[in-house]
């Protein structure tokens, strides 16, 4: 037996193997336009982020971290917001005429199909006028933003060590 649904506008009938048919059918096709449940977001992972220990509070100190983009396409590291500063500024480090320099910059690039080690020597971020004092052992939530796999949430150890 199957069991029918009727609309009271018009008085059509739909059979309900029908209906289930149709939906599968659409979450399928939405599927293989997206290029399956894993889109760009999950694509892209964040790793092995940290910062620099300190005994000191209103200091500035790079957070460093690897990122792997497995998607076919490249994406970029827009903003970071972490609860233990007050301010984050993505820097590269200029290495033209002299010393070495931080520049900062918009965005960081992250290319397709890679992994992109962000470090204090290169591409990096800068977080501002920290809140407290960061403990060697402490692990920390930031909020990573890239413009096409979105936020990403990071474990962030704080660490003696580079």
């Amino acid at each position: 037996m199957t069991a029918m649904a009727t609309s009271g506008a018009d008085g059509a009938r739909l059979d309900r193997g029908w209906i289930a048919f149709l939906v599968f059918g659409l979450v399928a096709a939405g599927l293989w336009l997206t290029g399956g449940p894993a889109a760009a977001g999950d694509a892209l992972q964040v790793t092995s982020a940290r910062v620099p220990a300190s005994d000191q509070i209103g200091i500035d100190l790079p957070l460093v971290m690897t990122i792997r983009n497995d998607a076919a396409e490249a994406d970029a590291l827009l903003r970071v917001r972490c609860p233990f500063a007050n301010f984050a500024v993505k820097h590269t480090v200029d290495r033209g005429e002299g010393a070495p320099a931080m520049r900062e910059i918009k965005s960081i690039p992250i290319p397709e199909s890679k992994t992109t080690e962000l470090k204090h020597d290169g591409y990096h971020v800068m977080l501002l006028q920290t809140r407290q004092k960061l403990v060697d052992g402490e692990t920390f939530t930031c909020a990573v933003v890239f413009q096409k796999a979105g936020t990403k949430e990071a474990e962030v150890q704080v660490s003696r060590t580079p």
